[in-house]
């Protein structure tokens, strides 16, 4: 036997063109759960806007929370 792995697709019946194997391909990346790399993997928290708020919790409610909203 060879170490080779098996196909991920195989055709099976019918002999597709260009176009259709084209579009095999691209429905099957669009598929795929996207990889996040180790430059873009925290990416989404610096852009969060709580972030931004003084405090580590946020905005809280209360009666005086529009007092304090200038003073960040």
């Amino acid at each position: 036997m060879s170490d080779e792995p098996a196909p991920a697709v195989q055709i099976v019946r019918g002999t597709p063109d260009e176009l259709e194997l084209a579009a095999l391909v691209a429905g099957l990346v669009a598929a795929q759960t996207p990889v996040e790399d180790e430059v873009t993997a925290g990416a989404h928290r610096w852009a969060d806007p709580e972030r931004r708020v003084r405090g580590s919790s946020g905005w809280h409610p209360g009666p005086d929370v529009w007092r304090w909203s200038l003073r960040s």
